[in-house]
Formats: C-alpha cells, sequence, structure tokens
C-alpha cells in the first residue's frame, strides 16, 4: 500500500512541476507582450519627424519615408514566418526587440532622410515577426488551453497598446516632455523588452518544421537498427513532401473551394489593406489639418488609447452576435465597409481635427468589430495548423495588394499623391469594396428565398444554415482528433 501510494507521488510530483513550468512561461511570455508594447514615443513619431527637431517636410514623410514601411514588411513576410516555426520562436522574438532597439536608436541619433527610411524598414520588420509572438503561445500548453492563453496573451497586448498612448499623452500634455525625450524613454523600454525576450524558454516543439520530428522520434526508438536507417535515406524532396507544411500547402485548394472561407479571406486581404494604408498615414493627415507647432495640442497618444479602447470593445460584442453567417455575412460585412468609406471621406474633407479624431476611432473600432468574426469563421472548420497557414497567406496576400497601392499612390516614383488625396483614393476603394459586397449579398439572399419557395423541401434548411452562427471555444482535442487531414468535420 506504501508502495502505491509512493508511486503514485512520483508520478504527480512531476506533472505538478510541468504545470507550474508552463504557468510561469505563460506569465513571463504575457508580461513580454506587455512591455514590448509600451513605446510612448510610438504615436508621436510623425510630429516628431515633421517637428523642428528633426525638419523633415511632409513631402518627405508622405512621399519617401512612410512607404518603406510597407516595402520591408513584404519582403520580410514570407521568410519571417517560415524561420519562426524552423528556429522555434524565440530568436525571432529577439529579432523583434533588435529591431525595436533600432527604430528608437535610429529615431534618436538619425538625421538623414536614409536613416529615417533604415527606420521604417525595422518598423516592417517589428510587424513581420509578430507572428512569433502568436504562435509561441500555442507551443507551451495543450490544445485544451488554446482559447484562455490566447485570451491572455490579446490582453496583454493590448493593455500594453493602452498604457503606452495614456503615457506618451500625459507625458507630451502634462509634463510638457519633448519628443526626442520621449523617444529615449521608449528606447529605454525596448532594451528591457530586450532582455525579457532573451530570458524567455525555448520551445521544444513548433508547428510545421519540428511538430513532425518530435512526434515520430519515440515511435523510431522501438524500431529495429534496420528500420531505423530509412528516414536517411530518404532524399531531401521525399522528406518535404511529407513535411507538415508541405501537406498544408496543397490543402489550400479545399479550403478556396469553401464559400465562407473564400469570402472573409477575401475580406481579410482586401479590408486589411485598406484599413493599414489608413493607419499608416492618419497622423500625416492630422499634422495636414492641424499643423501646430505646440506639442501640448498634439493629443495623437489619447487618441490611439481611445481606439484602441473601442476596438478591444467592438471585438468583445462581437461575441455576442448571433446570426445565420452562411446568409448574412456579406451584408454585415457590406453595411460595415460602407461605414468605413464614409468615416473616409470625412476624413478627407473636414477641417476640425477633432472631427478626423473621431472618424478615425470609429473606423478602426468597425474594423476590430469584424476581425474575430472573421477569425472565427476561419478557424472554426480548420486545423490549427492549415488556420494559421490560411492566415499568413491572407496576409502576404494583403501585404503585396498594400505595396502595390503604395507604389502607385504614395511612393514619388508613383503619383506622388499629397495625403489628402490619398484618403480619397481610400474611400474610392472602400466604396468599391462596398459595391461588391452588397451585390453578392443581394445576389446570396434573392438565390436563398427563391431556391426556399420552390417547394417543401428546399424550404426545410439544413442544421447549418438554421444554427446561427456565435463566438465558440476553440476545438477540444477529442474534436480535433475527429478532423479531416484539411480541418472539415467529418
Amino acid at each position: 500500500m506504501a508502495d502505491t501510494t509512493l508511486g503514485h507521488k512520483d508520478k504527480t510530483q512531476p506533472q505538478t512541476q510541468s504545470s507550474r513550468h508552463w504557468v510561469w512561461s505563460i506569465v513571463l511570455l504575457c508580461f513580454y507582450g506587455f512591455m514590448v508594447q509600451l513605446k510612448p514615443g510610438e504615436p508621436f513619431i510623425t510630429p516628431f519627424l515633421l517637428s523642428s527637431e528633426k525638419n523633415f517636410t511632409q513631402e518627405q514623410v508622405t512621399n519617401e519615408i512612410n512607404p518603406v514601411l510597407s516595402y520591408s514588411y513584404m519582403v520580410v513576410l514570407v521568410p519571417v514566418f517560415l524561420l519562426t516555426d524552423y528556429l522555434r520562436y524565440k530568436p525571432v522574438l529577439v529579432l523583434q526587440s533588435l529591431s525595436h532597439v533600432s527604430i528608437w536608436l535610429l529615431l534618436l541619433l538619425g538625421t538623414t532622410l536614409l536613416q529615417m527610411q533604415f527606420m521604417e524598414f525595422f518598423y516592417g520588420v517589428t510587424m513581420a515577426t509578430r507572428v512569433a509572438y502568436s504562435s509561441y503561445i500555442f507551443s507551451l500548453v495543450s490544445p485544451a488551453l488554446y482559447q484562455r492563453v490566447a485570451s491572455y496573451s490579446r490582453a496583454a497586448v493590448l493593455l500594453g497598446v493602452f498604457t503606452s498612448s495614456v503615457l506618451g499623452q500625459l507625458c507630451v500634455s502634462l509634463a510638457d516632455v519633448s519628443y526626442g525625450t520621449l523617444s529615449a524613454i521608449s528606447l529605454g523600454f525596448v532594451s528591457f523588452g530586450l532582455l525579457l525576450a532573451s530570458s524567455l524558454p525555448w520551445p521544444r516543439r513548433s508547428m510545421y518544421f519540428n511538430k513532425e520530428q518530435l512526434d515520430i522520434q519515440p515511435e523510431s526508438c522501438s524500431l529495429k537498427h534496420s528500420d531505423s536507417l530509412y528516414p536517411a535515406r530518404q532524399g531531401v524532396l521525399a522528406r518535404l513532401k511529407n513535411s507538415v507544411l508541405f501537406q498544408m500547402l496543397k490543402e489550400l485548394e479545399n479550403v478556396v473551394r469553401v464559400p465562407q472561407l473564400r469570402l472573409w479571406s477575401l475580406w481579410w486581404i482586401f479590408n486589411s489593406t485598406g484599413y493599414y494604408l489608413v493607419i499608416f498615414y492618419a497622423h500625416v493627415l492630422w499634422n495636414k489639418v492641424d499643423p501646430t507647432t505646440e506639442n501640448k495640442r498634439v493629443y495623437n497618444g489619447g487618441v490611439e488609447a481611445a481606439s484602441t479602447l473601442l476596438g478591444a470593445l467592438t471585438s468583445f460584442m462581437a461575441g455576442f452576435v448571433k446570426i445565420r453567417w452562411n446568409l448574412w455575412s456579406e451584408l454585415v460585412i457590406g453595411i460595415v465597409t460602407a461605414l468605413q468609406a464614409s468615416l473616409l471621406l470625412l476624413m478627407a474633407t473636414t477641417s476640425s481635427i477633432w472631427v478626423c479624431y473621431v472618424s478615425y476611432a470609429l473606423f478602426r473600432g468597425f474594423y476590430q468589430f469584424l476581425v474575430p468574426i472573421a477569425i472565427f469563421q476561419i478557424a472554426s472548420s480548420l486545423s490549427k495548423e492549415l488556420c494559421a497557414l490560411v492566415f499568413g497567406v491572407n496576409t502576404f496576400l494583403g501585404t503585396i495588394l498594400k505595396t502595390i497601392i503604395t507604389i502607385i499612390v504614395a511612393d514619388k516614383r508613383g503619383l506622388a499623391l499629397s495625403v489628402h488625396p490619398q484618403f480619397m483614393v481610400y474611400f474610392f476603394y472602400f466604396t468599391l469594396l462596398t459595391v461588391v459586397y452588397l451585390g453578392c449579398a443581394a445576389w446570396v439572399i434573392i438565390r436563398h428565398y427563391c431556391s426556399s419557395g420552390e417547394g417543401g423541401a428546399s424550404a426545410v434548411a439544413t442544421p447549418q444554415e438554421a444554427t446561427p452562427t456565435e463566438m465558440m471555444p476553440m476545438a477540444t482535442v477529442a474534436e480535433e482528433e475527429n478532423q479531416l487531414a484539411n480541418g472539415m468535420k467529418a
């Protein structure tokens, strides 16, 4: 009896130690996610560049400095996506922190146009490496805990962005801190973030390249010596074709055939493109509308804090929307896109800085409302690995489109439009999307009710159509085991 009790204690002790290990890893990672967002000078980068301290012109910022961000993001996105998984996350997080440090060093010490373009290049690197943070956390816990830890990491990032914006605004408005000093404070925070990134634990597995190796290794230990040599005899191409990533790439063809996955993927590509173009140039627009030289009257930090809070609120509200998304998705997307187009028209034509501020916050709030819905619609029927790949492909395609628009509209080698005509272009872009979405919505709704009226059999909705779609927890381990190779439920 005593031996049985002792054996039970021996089994539970490693489990308790393992549980404590991942709990502290999650706490450390969330703390890193919070600290890496503490850059109180970030909302004031554009005013800093246009101030007498840096003395760049609006044309240089709009047509020569800002476009580099889109270009660098597109160039490094795919290599970073692959290296993130291959190197198991931590080195890419260290690279992200090093890029943050480079940004603020260049802002503090740089004086030439080329140095500011390098600053934007490193900004693109930090954006591309965000995937490492969102993926890292899933390598630490079991699938049953994915949703919970994802909410923790998301909350840590949002809290960091909000705190950073509020802190920056308080420093500028109340303490009369200069933009240079604010940049030095930001450099201190991101340097501390680099130390945190270096101290993060190194995961043993990842989603694509390291998963297969680790999963196969225990089985290979039980094989005979002659069988264990078989993987070594395989060619590089054969191993590549058998890899998880290659199999997932082949499954993308099936994803495109599913209407809801196709719709929300296209929304992710086209609407995210317009969203980030607006975000990149909004601060330039504000400086054009209200070219004040008094730092206390620049409220960029407060607006960013308010828009972050509003975005978090609308994202939360999206979880309670219960409608038949297979019927009404196009209509909802069309209405939200039309509202965003109206706000862009308002920003492009108004002479009131406060109208610009409110329109910007609402514009971001509408986008953040649809983001969790899009994530659910795409992720609910896919495996974790395929879901990550779909979002990666969607982001990359959106980045290519954003780069093309930037070259044509903003770059000095293209039309080199000033900021107000640019926002008119973005207004027409969202208007075109609205027409397409509403046209598709009319087609889907008319076809649905016409088919419902043809007979009694067609009038009865299928269970998938009759059940409202709502935000649901991520599939448990048992549910994931019942998924097909492409993630669709059997």
